[in-house]
């Protein structure tokens, strides 16, 4: 089968189009026919010296897939590795049937991404109806979907933050109420003017640096935050725990793969996201679909930023 394999330690150039095995699924697993392949933020550091474990290469990169098993059952699933290929063996548990009125890319982008923005808001900010919400990368494929899922769930005020006038636009016409520049200086303050003035009562941050400073200031008192991600690749400044009572402000991280040991956590999110998109309060906004072939490209867009919504990879071209 064609695929996609990392065999050294690099940046996109590392990315090979190759003729593979294929893969040969253990007891309880099955073998998935791709249609298409999720390319995530994430995967652009699998190739970097340092991230894996060197007896790991060659691998196929890739974590999450959706397609049809033997007897035609169409399903979406996270896997470990993998994923950038025409085949790829799921543990059976994993493979989430995709209802009707779902079609295959938007069930490819609620696998990390969806589940990602859910979690966000109902499990780790605890979002009640009414509150403010300040969404950085809003244009992105967690940030996209966040801003639809504050608004559909009652935030009284959505705030979108992006680096682009085309990428503010995008926000605004996914629901938020503002969408403020990423790049300001005074970050916090732009925030808050956009909200009126006031605080925000949710911050879901995945930049880091000193953006994650002056979120924490952009918060009101018992405002929450959740750091998800670090895409300057630059740590934020230790957060004083003293400082925190000051505001009565919360701090907290999420990884998708702790909520995947809570039983049940994830196909409650998957309920909720199939339904939202099946009945049309969700869109899942469409950044690229490119072949294996295409793949260096797509990494370095994401890489530099440059690139909007969902992205995925057609193993069939």
């Amino acid at each position: 089968m064609r695929a996609v394999q990392i065999k050294n330690f690099g940046g996109p150039e590392v990315l090979e189009l190759a003729e593979v095995a294929d893969p040969l699924p253990a007891p309880g697993e099955v073998l998935v026919e791709v249609s298409l392949a999720g390319v995530n933020y994430r995967d652009t550091h699998l190739s970097e010296v340092g991230t894996l474990p060197g007896d790991l290469l060659p691998l196929i990169p890739g974590m999450e897939v959706v397609g049809r098993t033997a007897d035609g059952t169409r399903v979406a699933a996270v896997v470990p590795r993998g994923g950038y290929a025409q085949r790829v063996a799921v543990p059976a548990q994993l493979a989430v049937p995709v209802p009707d009125g779902v079609d295959d890319f938007s069930a490819l982008a609620l696998l990390v991404q969806g589940t990602t923005a859910w979690l966000l808001l109902h499990e780790s900010a605890r979002m009640r109806a009414g509150d403010s919400v300040l969404v950085h990368a809003a244009a992105g494929g967690v940030g996209s979907l966040a801003v639809q899922l504050a608004r559909t769930a009652g935030a009284g005020r959505v705030i979108a933050a992006a680096g682009s006038p085309e990428k503010r636009a995008l926000a605004l016409d996914l629901g938020a109420d503002e969408a403020i520049d990423s790049h300001d200086p005074d970050l916090a303050a732009a925030a808050r003017r956009a909200n009126g003035g006031r605080g925000l009562d949710v911050v879901l941050e995945m930049t880091g640096g000193p953006v994650t400073a002056q979120s924490l200031a952009a918060l009101a008192p018992l405002g929450r935050l959740v750091f998800y991600g670090m895409a300057s690749r630059t740590a934020p400044a230790p957060v004083e725990l003293p400082a925190l009572m000051e505001t009565s402000t919360t701090v907290c991280g999420l990884m998708l793969e702790h909520a995947m040991t809570r039983p049940g956590l994830l196909e409650r999110a998957m309920d909720a996201l199939f339904e939202q998109v099946a009945d049309g309060r969700l869109r899942v906004v469409c950044g690229a679909v490119r072949g294996l072939s295409e793949v260096r490209g797509l990494h370095e867009d994401l890489a530099a930023r440059r690139t909007v919504g969902k992205l995925a990879l057609d193993p069939g071209r």
